[in-house]
Formats: C-alpha cells, structure tokens, sequence
C-alpha cells in the first residue's frame, strides 16, 4: 500500500492544484482521504477520513498493518472477483489486518451516516 497511497496523495494533490472544475475537486478530496503522517525504514502511517457514503477504489496492502479507530464505524470492503468483508472498527480501538493475499485488492466502503477517521500504521516488513 505504500506505493498506492503515496501515489494518490501526490497525483491528487498536483492535479487538484493544478486542474478545475469537477475533476480538480474529485483530486483534491483523494488527497484529502489518505493524509500521510510519518515514515521511516519500519513503518508507513497515514490518516485516512471517509465521510458518510463516501468509497475509496480498489487497492491492496502488501503488508500487515494496525488500524486505530479514532471516530469508530462500519466500513464495507469489497473484494476482487465478488463479496464483501465487514469491518466494525470501535472508536479507541485497535485492529490488526494481515496483508492482501496475492493477486488481490479490495475497497473501502463508508455506508453509513456517520464520518469514519482511522489512523493506519503499515509495517514495511
């Protein structure tokens, strides 16, 4: 995940500086959702917002990771090739989440009424 989430935060950012209109806004608020907060050699860690009904596109993590719910919720994570997986995240919490099996992604789905905030720390190995 590394990868992608760097590469959203920077490709939204250029072109949502960069453009207008509705493709800048939709740039704009990618950057928005996956804010980056530190890395080093062990860890990538971001801050990821979702709002209500809002969705993030289909992505994989290449590597476990802990979540932290810091406003709790119920995100949907539809898989590759079909089905969902349900996550009840419990504000103060935290979670663990193995990495992506190969060849797979999945996305992240707010469904509810309610604004979810989730801090992410990815280990690099």
């Amino acid at each position: 995940m590394k990868r992608s989430a760097v590469l959203l935060v920077v490709c939204g950012a250029l072109v949502g500086w960069v453009g207008r209109g509705v493709a800048g806004a939709r740039a704009e608020r990618r950057s928005q959702l996956l804010i980056p907060q530190l890395e080093n050699a062990a860890v990538t860690v971001w801050k990821t917002v979702l709002r209500p009904h809002e969705k993030i596109a289909m992505h994989r993590h290449e590597h476990g990771r802990v979540v932290v719910a810091l406003e709790g919720g119920t995100l949907t994570l539809p898989q590759q090739g079909g089905g969902t997986r349900r996550l009840d995240l419990e504000t103060g919490k935290a979670y663990w989440l193995d990495a992506d099996p190969p060849g797979t992604s999945h996305g992240d789905d707010n469904d509810s009424d309610r604004q979810i905030e989730l801090m992410i720390v990815e280990l690099k190995h």
